[in-house]
């Protein structure tokens, strides 16, 4: 069964793995919600976003140079902060932004099915599609690896290619025109706050590249082809997201995109290939969320089955005959099924951003800090990081604040929560060892 086994993903499948969760949240899932921020500047802010992205990165890949091994964000909390409160906290909050991620995919995988019966306002209905998405995702995730690298691996290219597709007959309909898109009016009162909060949502939309850590010591040559997977993810992810984007800028103005944010690209291409790319588009994305979620599955139930195994979280096995690994995908794959019923694509967007943002912040003052005398690092690129995490933190907290104070009250009570519940268990553990 699906054990992590050293060496059984190569670079190519770690690559699918990685924009596999990365493409299909970022333009599917996302578009409409960063042109609600930033109007017409949705391909600038896709830029800034790889930009913080990248300094992000130089800090994953210099721990998991070091520190190579499955569940790694896991691992790297506990080199910078050791086993404790801290670092499992912050190991939840990545495993809960992770599980967030997919629901959010799942989410919009209902939202896209549903165009092909010219939508639907029974948000039911989308739910019941998302949860049938994550089943399907646990049934292939309790398969072995190489299926599930290959398959993932297949997909990504197939729904990279379509995208591609799709963004070339965008611009050969507005005869390759590329310009600003139109803008709306009811948006013009925008600030610097919400193209702040906007990159926050990008930054979201290349999180993805966090799957590959996840999976670090099952990558061949973990310390040359972890980094490089990283890298050539974002690359690709981000050529994607610039290419769409204008294709969809181009047939569409910011107000379309705004009333139809949670199915943008498939409102995009009715004007340009009528019924039969419509179809096309949904397949798409049908494709790039089904992977995104088996991808997304695949990390999160490693990261969760390595802090089980380091007795850091609550954790009891069910059964001698069905391994920790096993039990994790079902644990995985049972929350994000609460949260697709529970929130609407928004929402699951902002609880996600406040909750991978401040994991990010720890893993950089960890290596900044912490491990200053363990890890070789160029301190100013991790502490540009840290700063640059922080600017768009603040920056999207303060217009969920104005706009919707609800979920920023619920990501506080996640997190208070979290550290309760961790406290509570460090304690309980240390009085049975005394």
């Amino acid at each position: 069964m699906n054990e992590p086994k050293k060496n059984s993903i190569t670079l190519i499948g770690a690559i699918g793995l990685g924009t596999g969760v990365m493409i299909s949240a970022g333009i599917f899932a996302l578009l409409g919600q960063i042109a609600e921020l930033s109007n017409q500047w949705i391909f600038v802010i896709f830029l800034v976003g790889a930009v913080v992205t990248g300094f992000s990165a130089y800090s994953y890949i210099k721990f998991s140079h070091n520190y190579p091994s499955a569940g790694g964000i896991g691992m790297y909390l506990v080199k910078a902060y050791g086993k404790g409160v801290l670092s499992s906290t912050g190991a939840l909050m990545m495993i809960l932004s992770m599980v967030i991620n997919q629901s959010l995919v799942a989410k919009t995988f209902g939202s896209y099915t549903m165009q092909i019966f010219n939508g639907t306002a029974d948000q039911w209905i989308i739910s019941v599609l998302g949860v049938g998405l994550l089943i399907f995702a646990l049934i292939i995730n309790l398969l072995s690896n190489s299926f599930i690298q290959t398959f993932t691996s297949i997909m990504s290219v197939i729904k990279t290619l379509g995208l591609v597709i799709f963004a070339a007959g965008g611009l050969f309909a507005a005869k390759f025109a590329i310009s600003l898109p139109e803008t709306s009016n009811s948006l013009e009162s925008l600030n610097f706050a919400h193209y702040v909060a906007a990159t926050a949502l990008a930054v979201i939309a290349f999180k993805g590249f966090t799957t590959i850590t996840n999976n670090g010591d099952e990558i061949t040559k973990p310390k040359v082809n972890v980094g490089r997977a990283i890298i050539f993810s974002i690359i690709i992810s981000l050529v994607v997201y610039i290419v769409v984007t204008f294709a969809v800028t181009t047939n569409l103005s910011v107000s379309e995109i705004i009333n139809a944010k949670d199915y943008a690209l498939a409102e995009a291409a009715r004007p340009v290939f009528s019924g039969l790319g419509l179809w096309f588009t949904v397949i798409l994305a049908i494709v790039a969320t089904i992977t995104g979620i088996i991808a997304s599955v695949f990390a999160v139930s490693r990261l969760i089955a390595m802090l089980a195994n380091m007795h850091m979280i609550p954790h009891k096995k069910v059964s001698k005959n069905i391994r920790t690994q096993q039990q994790t995908i079902f644990y995985t794959v049972g929350l994000a099924i609460i949260l697709t019923i529970l929130f609407d694509l928004t929402r699951i967007a902002s609880l996600g951003v406040f909750l991978y943002l401040i994991m990010d912040m720890m893993i950089h003052y960890g290596l900044a800090h912490k491990m200053k005398d363990e890890i070789k690092v160029n301190r100013w690129i991790v502490w540009t990081a840290f700063i640059l995490d922080f600017i768009i933190l603040m920056g999207f907290l303060y217009i969920k604040i104005t706009t919707d104070l609800l979920v920023v009250i619920v990501a506080a009570i996640i997190i208070i929560i979290l550290f309760i519940i961790q406290n509570i268990f460090f304690k309980l553990k240390e009085e049975k060892s005394t």
